[in-house]
């Protein structure tokens, strides 16, 4: 059977890419073939669903051209658990929370490299839930999750620094503890420093009024890898960027790995230097995007499996966890809270969670949530929708993969928010109100001729709207 399995992976990974196959096809391990029925072991529902879904067919093709014909897959949720370490707590998220009571500090440059802990005044401690095995992949995610992972193998890479940005809750925190936990799984004698940037500069000011700036940049200039969170926070303080600059520069030209995340990207960041943000751009910039309503399904799926661990008579209704995913969609975070509150009710009150407890459970939050349209709003599920980056929609391109959905965005904005043309035209990159007119024209007669844009629009209204 594994030899079989085996033949059938490495087709597989050549006809779904490596990409697809490492995330979702890797995990599952053949148990048998019964009555027509393939059965697998999977680490989560949320990767069984997934592959279900999407590779169902390839599984089953490449299964019958090995030697066993059947005609479905069943899947049972089998969780793995590292080799000699304990299996982290049940939080599985998309995001980053507030770091839980740590269990280990990183280690730094100024310890013995023999010891695994070092000093705890050095950096932040690291959280033990944030690992790569409870990071929820799904498309808004998946070329950070992968550039993460390819940095934690070590190594050169191809790319330095790592830079990941994006909203608050997407993810960026997480990532950046899991690349350390799992770097220093493999090399258990490296350095890492992680600590925000707000840190650096505190500890940088401190070594500045204490005369030991010697100590700080022995510290900060010898680590394998420094990971630098929010680096947003040293815009406009002018020593920090300075010394972060040659800091930054010392590691770089000893091949030291850099992770920073921020925000927004470095060409956005008011009052950093544009030395800093050049140096910065020069390598992988990774934009995690808001979450998609499969993503914070999945969130939810993989989160309730985790209560389920510790209270196998918890029950939750069908529709629950689809109708949270569609409603609370600000923030994975609150997402997580809101889910959290909702399992707590349940257990101190013995009652199911239905659609009805939910609702009333969580009034303030879903009130919170039912906010108006935004031109932000419109211009994100625009993009997504399209595939295109977000920041096309107020570029100057032209081409029509671009400009299409330009326009569709334009016309929706004006449907479905109440802004004037010359403040929908200011929100798409400066355009006056004539070209933003032109846009809208041009949309309201592409649909009375073209079937299938017109089906684009009308489904993009009802994510909008729903």
């Amino acid at each position: 059977m594994d030899e079989i399995w085996g033949q059938a992976c490495a087709a597989l990974e050549t006809s779904v890419g490596p990409n697809n196959f490492n995330h979702w096809i890797k995990p599952l391990r053949l148990t048998g073939v019964d009555a027509g029925i393939a059965h697998f072991a999977s680490p989560t529902r949320f990767i069984s669903d997934w592959v279900n879904r999407h590779f169902a067919k390839d599984i089953l093709g490449e299964l019958s051209r090995h030697g066993q014909p059947v005609e479905r897959l069943r899947f049972d949720v089998v969780p793995q658990t590292a080799p000699g370490r304990a299996r982290p707590a049940p939080a599985p998220t998309a995001a980053a929370a507030a770091p839980a009571k740590p269990m280990r500090p990183v280690a730094s440059a100024a310890a013995p490299a023999t010891a695994r802990v070092g000093r705890t005044d050095l950096g932040a401690p690291l959280d033990p839930r944030y690992t790569f095995g409870n990071f929820i992949v799904g498309k808004p995610n998946e070329l950070a999750h992968a550039a993460a992972r390819r940095v934690a193998e070590g190594g050169p890479v191809g790319f330095n620094p790592l830079f990941l940005y994006g909203g608050v809750g997407l993810g960026k925190t997480h990532l950046m503890h899991a690349i350390a936990h799992d770097y220093q799984t493999r090399h258990p004698m490296a350095q890492v420093l992680y600590l925000s940037a707000e840190q650096f500069m505190y500890r940088f000011v401190q070594a500045l009024r204490e005369s030991t700036i010697m100590d700080f940049k022995g510290m900060f200039r010898n680590v394998n890898m420094l990971m630098v969170d929010d680096v947003q926070f040293i815009a406009g303080k002018d020593s920090t960027q300075e010394e972060f600059f040659h800091t930054f520069n010392a590691l770089v030209d000893q091949g030291k790995q850099i992770v920073i995340s921020a925000d927004r990207a470095p060409a956005e960041i008011k009052g950093l230097e544009e030395r800093i943000k050049s140096r910065l751009s020069c390598g992988l910039i990774v934009d995690l995007h808001p979450t998609t309503y499969e993503l914070r399904l999945g969130i939810l799926q993989s989160k309730t499996e985790g209560f389920r661990a510790q209270q196998p008579d918890l029950e939750i209704g069908t529709g629950v966890l689809e109708f949270l995913a569609n409603r609370i969609t600000t923030n994975v975070r609150v997402l997580e809270g809101a889910l959290q509150r909702l399992f707590a009710h349940a257990s101190l009150l013995r009652r199911e969670i239905t659609l009805e407890v939910a609702q009333e459970c969580l009034a303030d939050i879903l009130r919170t949530n039912d906010r108006k349209i935004s031109i932000d709003d419109i211009q994100r599920k625009v993009a997504e929708h399209y595939n295109i980056r977000l920041a096309d929609m107020v570029g100057p391109k032209r081409a029509r993969n671009v400009a299409r959905p330009r326009q569709i965005a334009m016309y929706l904005a004006k449907q479905l928010t109440s802004r004037s043309l010359p403040e929908i035209g200011r929100r798409f990159g400066g355009r006056d109100h004539t070209t933003i007119m032109h846009g809208i024209r041009k949309i309201e007669e592409l649909v009375t001729e073209d079937h299938a844009l017109a089906e684009d629009v009308a489904l993009l209204k009802r994510l909008l709207e729903a």
